[in-house]
Parts: structure tokens; sequence; C-alpha cells
């Protein structure tokens, strides 16, 4: 497997941490070589600390898992003079992509103003799939007018490019996935969690579905997107295995993003890259 030419920059290999699985890659240096990765997606960063939700976080099913973590992180200011520094002097070859998440367009324009001049950026992923405070709670990427003004907003001051995450739920993922390129994205991530609840095994009460069953539905909007509006897309969900990441780069997708699958195993995604690398 060849490298890839994507944000004006090349990735070694196609295979990322997915946003949320290994915070900000601390918690895995000492179980893998975060540099034999095409990169990481660290997890959400917002303007101020979150503690995140209530316990239990984790609930998991046959068909993968229920996490309802809230977004929990140090702030954005921590990131700056802490996380970023570090991954600026751990990684040489792995890019560092951050995600940006808020309850307000102003939110995600805080924290990309604070790092965009940091390195070492490749680029932002923008949590489309937060919900919008001004809109009544309605997600950000759920209606285009909505996803349009975040897009811009976050367009105009950054000096990194765009992928915007968009939640599988959404009736018309390739349109919304327009309408984010036509306000500034370079590339969408797909898919999302899917909105979900077991009885009493959240403490939120509800999360967001991961794992095994996203396989398919983020393949399916991976294809969709490159065959009808042609922009680049990351493909997350569901990968387990060489096989399952190679579903995604079949159907278009130019980085594929390992998430649930490095939870229950963190060498996994170092094992997919090497694969690919090597068949």
């Amino acid at each position: 497997m060849s490298t890839v030419a994507l944000f004006g920059t090349t990735f070694q290999n196609p295979i990322l941490l997915a946003a949320g699985t290994a915070g900000f890659g601390r918690e895995l240096d000492d179980v893998i070589d975060l540099d034999l990765l095409g990169g990481i997606v660290t997890k959400a960063v917002t303007p101020e600390p979150r503690q995140g939700h209530p316990a239990l976080r984790v609930a998991e099913f046959r068909g993968g898992m229920l996490n309802a973590v809230g977004l929990a992180n140090p702030g954005v200011t921590h990131v700056a003079e802490h996380e970023l520094p570090w991954l600026a002097q751990r990684l040489r070859r792995a890019r560092v992509i951050v995600n940006v998440a808020g309850a307000r367009v102003g939110d995600y324009v805080q924290v990309i103003e604070r790092l965009t001049p940091l390195e070492p950026i490749a680029a932002f992923e923008i949590n489309a799939s937060c919900p919008n405070t001004n809109a009544g709670g309605l997600e950000f990427g759920a209606e285009p007018r909505c996803l349009s003004e975040l897009v811009r907003a976050c367009r105009e001051v950054s000096t990194r490019p765009l992928t915007v995450k968009l939640s599988p739920v959404l009736p018309d993922i390739p349109a919304m996935a327009r309408v984010a390129r036509d306000a500034g994205a370079e590339a969408v991530s797909l898919v999302n969690t899917i909105p979900g609840s077991l009885d009493r095994r959240l403490g939120n009460g509800s999360g967001g579905l991961s794992g095994p069953a996203l396989l398919p539905i983020g393949v399916l909007a991976t294809r969709r997107v490159r065959e009808q509006v042609g922009m680049p897309v990351i493909g997350v969900g569901g990968v387990r295995t060489l096989s399952d990441a190679r579903e995604y780069l079949a159907a278009g997708a130019s980085l594929v993003a390992i998430g649930t699958a490095a939870l229950a195993d963190p060498r996994v995604p170092v094992r997919i890259a090497r694969e690919l690398m090597h068949g």
C-alpha cells in the first residue's frame, strides 16, 4: 500500500486512530509505536475542560458498544500547552488531526483560533454531531444552513484543512457532505456513532453505538459520497481487520480510522497498518 496524499501532506499509510479512543496518544505510547500509523485523531477538544458524563460510560453488547463519555477533555489551553507539544516531540512520521467540538459555533472558532498556529496539526476534524444549544439541541450537521455556518466560521479562522465528521443517521449524507465542501471543508469523516440506549446500562441514559455494526453503514456512506460528491473521505466505523479496512478503501476512502477495536486491543491499528503496507 502506497502513501496517501491528503490535506497538503503525506500519510505513510491510510490507518488512523479514531477520535476519542486514544486520548492524545500518551495512553498508548507504552503499548504501540504511534509512529507506525498514518496518524492519530485526538479526542475532542472544547474551549473549557469537561468532566464528561457520569459513570457508567461504556456498555458492551453483541453488536459493539455504547459510549457516553460526554466529550471529556482537559480544555484547549491545556491541549495547546501540553498535549500538542508532546505529540510534536513524539511523532516523526504519523500525522495529527485534532477533533474539535462545542455547544455553539463560537466554541469551535475559539478552539481553532488557539490551536491553528501550532505544530504538528495536519487538519482539524469538526465534530458536527454535537448538539447546537443555539438551535435547541439540534445537531450542527442535521440541517444545511446550520452546518454551512459552522464550517464557514471554522474555515475563516483555520490555516489548516478541515474534515467534517457527520452522523450516520442523516437522511442524505452526500447532500450534507456537499454543504460541508461548499462551505470550505476539504474532506468528510464518515461516520460518527449512532444514538442508542440499553436499559440502565449508561449513567447518561443513552450514548453512541460503535463497533462492528457500524461497518456496512460507514462503507455505504463512503461509497455514496465518493460517487455523488467526489470529495475525500476518512472512513470510520466498525473496522477490526485488514479486510474491514479494505472495504472502506474499496469504497473510495482515502484514510481509515480505527476506534472501538483499538479499545479492545490497542495493537490492532498498527497490525492492520503493517498488513496494508506489506500486502
